[in-house]
């Protein structure tokens, strides 16, 4: 395979992680008596460029196909999050009725939203049929492409050129990257910005958060390997921020390769400390697949010390994430009786290769287990917010990234 980057031959090795189904396939009761399709998960990394990436095995419309379960909405921190962001972008780059924000990747309208009632023209792309009717239910203007430079150029022509395009979690999900950064470059205005936030891949290195590879993740991204991408698409970065969310992401901002504004000192600073980390070499990816390891048999064998005690546990967040914990380990029903989701769209379905159930958040209190397992760890502080009367029957909250904690 070569990289879908700068396309050099990959050789060096990030993690192994077996087999899986794509992590967000979930499953119908009429579905578990079919066989799913494991494929190979293991992740590279280019010595060239230094972009990590999975091994090609699913093509993207059979990942993000009409049936896709993700929805934003569903977390209230993602919501507050995207309505700071808007304000943000608001003042900043004085967008009004005049300006044309157009969001890659609008998933339900958790962000366009808040562009919508400023009364700015906003446009939404979103190719899952699932989300972009919860968008447009939410009277948002919704196209269900995938996106790149050849749509880009339609809607250039439709009148769509951007004042601003977002782009939040979606870097990493698209297998022809190029195409998807050329996209920005068409139909961004000469003074145009775009954002893209991204999980930061020194978080993911140092709190070796393994979890979050899984195949609709092509890409894992340093600010090293975004700057080599956009140069070679027609973009230039002129600053970048370092977020909380995912576990700790970047949002960086770019423009045209013809745009005046000035790199800001904190695009330098940042990409000097991820060299003094070791991206660029190759002995800074060998720590990983340890570590997965060592939590595998972290999370095992308190599951596993559990059922022998009689407790019962169950698990919060029918995340993505926690599917590639989860399959990883191996982990049945009979060690983690099922999952709660606030999602509906997920509740009364099955999650994808271990079959746990799925079910609604008030079983919680209904059934009072002994631990409650939160596999979306990003949301840890969320989770604990909504779900504190556990306390009141001697309940406990349990992570297991990056290291097992009962809480």
């Amino acid at each position: 395979m070569n990289c879908r980057g700068c396309g050099s031959p990959l050789h060096l090795p990030l993690i192994d992680l077996g087999t899986a189904p794509p992590s967000n396939a979930y499953l119908t009761a009429q579905q578990l008596d079919q066989a799913e399709q494991w494929v190979p998960l293991r992740v590279l990394v280019c010595d060239s460029c230094w972009l990590v990436q999975t091994e090609d095995y699913r093509a993207a419309e059979s990942l993000f196909d009409a049936e896709y379960a993700y929805f934003s909405s569903y977390s209230s921190s993602w919501l507050s999050h995207a309505e700071r962001y808007v304000a943000q972008m608001v003042e900043r780059f004085d967008l009004g009725a005049q300006s044309r924000v157009v969001e890659i990747a609008a998933n339900d309208g958790y962000l366009l939203q808040y562009v919508a009632r400023r009364a700015i023209p906003c446009l939404g792309i979103e190719p899952t049929a699932s989300t972009a009717r919860a968008a447009r239910e939410k009277g948002l203007e919704i196209r269900e492409v995938f996106f790149g430079e050849a749509s880009a150029r339609v809607l250039v022509e439709e009148g769509w050129s951007a004042d601003l395009m977002a782009a939040n979690n979606v870097l990493a999900h698209v297998p022809d990257i190029n195409d998807f950064l050329k996209g920005f470059a068409a139909l961004l205005k000469p003074t145009g910005v775009a954002t893209f936030e991204f999980p930061h891949l020194l978080r993911l290195m140092a709190e070796h958060q393994f979890d979050t590879l899984y195949h609709e993740h092509y890409s894992y991204l340093s600010l090293i390997a975004v700057q080599s991408l956009c140069t070679r698409n027609g973009l230039a970065i002129f600053d970048v921020e370092e977020l909380p969310t995912h576990g700790g992401s970047l949002r960086v901002f770019v423009q045209r390769t013809d745009g005046a504004r000035a790199v800001t000192p904190a695009v330098p600073a940042l990409l000097a400390s991820e060299k003094a980390a070791g991206v660029e070499t190759a002995a800074y990816y060998a720590s990983l697949a340890p570590a997965a390891e060592r939590i595998r048999h972290e999370l095992l064998r308190f599951l596993l010390q559990a059922k022998a005690e009689g407790k019962r546990v169950v698990a919060y967040g029918a995340a993505a994430k926690g599917n590639t914990l989860l399959n990883f380990a191996g982990v049945r029903s009979d060690l983690l009786a099922w999952v709660a989701d606030a999602n509906p769209h997920k509740q009364g379905k099955f999650l994808p290769g271990s079959r746990i159930p799925i079910v609604a958040p008030a079983r919680i209190a209904e059934e009072r287990p002994d631990y409650l397992l939160v596999l979306p760890w990003n949301l840890l502080t969320e989770v604990r917010q909504q779900q504190a009367r556990i306390s009141a029957w001697g309940g406990r909250f349990v992570v297991a990234v990056p290291t097992l904690q009962v809480l």
